[in-house]
């Protein structure tokens, strides 16, 4: 019995990807990456922030951004998550809060992708509570919804992507492909 028999997770998962929507190719991915480091660099090169990285998916987002600055900065995460397994967010769970050590810290939070944004208005409470300086949001992307929500406002965004399911780039398909360095969509059918 192979590994996708028995793991019909991981047959999906493939399934998924097979047949998914290529949004951006990995040079386009690339491109912004550089283009967001650039506009972090010129706006954060003296502010001697943390990078707050959101994991699990702002961590690869904001790995590949960090490649890109030229400024002293420290690295730190938190964990919040909505997702698990699932396709749909639910209730903000806290796996790692913010540290008191962010007072009066000039913070980047990065973070893969702004949907409803839940995940990052918790998260500026959070560091409100906790005294953060200055607090500057970057995302990969942002989902460009249907229906109005009101949504805290990313500061430095990769790009816009329809009201889909999206993979790669941080972002991932029940658990699988957040390495992914290209931008799929969940083909729906």
């Amino acid at each position: 019995m192979s590994e996708t028999d028995a793991n019909p997770l991981l047959s999906e998962a493939l399934d998924v990807r097979r047949r998914a929507r290529r949004l951006m190719s990995p040079d386009d991915v690339a491109a912004t990456f550089e283009r967001m480091g650039r506009e972090i660099t010129a706006k954060l090169f003296d502010a001697n922030p943390v990078v707050l990285a959101v994991m699990h998916g702002g961590a690869f987002t904001a790995v590949e951004l960090c490649r890109h600055f030229d400024f002293p900065y420290e690295f730190a995460y938190v964990h919040a998550t909505r997702y698990g397994s699932e396709l749909a967010g639910g209730d903000l769970g806290w796996l790692v809060e913010p540290k008191p050590q962010l007072a009066g810290r000039a913070i980047l939070l990065v973070d893969d992708i702004l949907d409803e944004g839940v995940t990052l208005s918790a998260l500026h409470a959070a560091l409100a509570r906790v005294g953060a300086g200055s607090v500057w949001t970057a995302v990969f992307a942002v989902k460009a919804l249907t229906k109005p929500v009101e949504r805290p406002r990313a500061d430095f965004v990769g790009t816009t992507v329809e009201n889909v399911y999206v993979f790669g780039c941080g972002m991932d398909y029940k658990g699988y492909w957040r390495g992914l360095p290209e931008l799929l969509a969940v083909r729906s059918e």
